[in-house]
């Protein structure tokens, strides 16, 4: 069993992303925007992906719908869906992910957007074969 008090650990970390578990059809993620910053868009072709907000403020936008949002909110993005996250508060806008099935390597730990782009790019982030 895993167990973890998911916001606070989501707040302590200091990472763009860091994958905390990866199972077999699905995938934990934290991760934490600077200010400014943003996901960048992107499409899970055969992922759905599950955000829940811990603290900051920003901008959800999934298939060309914007929502504001903040601590307490989640946004369903399905498969196939185009979407990004902003960062529009003066905080960092922290969360966790859920993915399914896995999206990134086992393990992974991306401290910048910078990198996390490197590695998928490179291939290095591609998730457990099944």
């Amino acid at each position: 069993m895993e167990h973890w008090t998911i916001a606070t650990v989501a707040e302590q970390s200091p990472d763009f992303r860091r994958v905390l578990w990866t199972g077999q059809h699905t995938q934990l993620v934290v991760m934490t925007i600077p200010p400014g910053g943003e996901i960048g868009q992107e499409v899970h072709e055969d992922i759905d992906q599950i955000l829940t907000f811990v603290s900051g403020t920003g901008k959800a936008i999934v298939s060309g719908q914007e929502r504001n949002v903040a601590q307490g909110d989640l946004v369903v993005v399905p498969a196939g869906r185009t979407h990004n996250f902003v960062n529009t508060g003066e905080n960092p806008l922290i969360l966790y992910t859920v993915y399914g099935p896995p999206e990134h390597a086992e393990g992974a730990v991306h401290a910048t957007k910078e990198e996390a782009d490197a590695a998928e790019e490179s291939g290095q982030d591609e998730p457990p074969t099944q």
